[in-house]
C-alpha cells in the first residue's frame, strides 16, 4: 500500500466547497455519490453567498486577533456565531483564549453577514428560548 504524501494543509471554507462543487457540476454535468452528498449538506447549513463567504473571512483576518489562525476563522465563518456565547462556545475545546473585546468585533462582524430576518422568524425564536 503506497503512502500519499501530503504537500499542503489549507483550509477551506464551505462557501469554497459550495463553488468547486458547481465547478463540477459543470464540468461533468452529474456529481458522483460523495460530492452529491456533500452538496446537499451544504445546501442545509450554508446561510450566504459564496462571494459574501469570501469578504467575511477576509474580514475576520483584517480583524488581525491575537493567537486567530486560518482554522479558526474559516471555522467562524462556517458557524458564523452571532453572540458572544457563541464565539466562546466554539473555541471551548481548543487551547486558545479570545477576549471580550475581540469576540464582540468578531460577532460584529459577523452581523454584518447573516440574512435578515423576518418578522415572523423572530416571533418563533423567541418561543423556542
Amino acid at each position: 500500500m503506497t503512502k500519499p504524501n501530503v504537500i499542503e494543509e489549507k483550509p477551506i471554507s464551505i462557501y469554497e466547497l459550495k463553488e468547486e462543487l458547481e465547478k463540477n457540476k459543470k464540468k461533468f454535468t452529474q456529481l458522483n455519490f460523495r460530492a452529491a452528498k456533500t452538496d446537499e449538506h451544504i445546501d442545509q447549513f450554508i446561510q450566504i453567498k459564496p462571494k459574501e463567504g469570501k469578504e467575511l473571512i477576509k474580514k475576520l483576518t483584517e480583524l488581525n486577533i491575537p493567537r486567530l489562525r486560518d482554522v479558526h476563522i474559516y471555522k467562524i465563518a462556517d458557524v458564523m456565531p452571532h453572540k458572544i456565547e457563541l464565539v466562546k462556545l466554539l473555541f471551548q475545546g481548543s487551547p486558545i483564549t479570545i477576549s471580550d473585546d475581540n469576540c464582540k468585533k468578531i460577532v460584529k462582524v459577523v452581523e454584518e453577514y447573516l440574512p435578515k430576518k423576518k418578522p415572523s422568524d423572530e416571533k418563533t425564536e423567541e418561543k423556542e428560548e
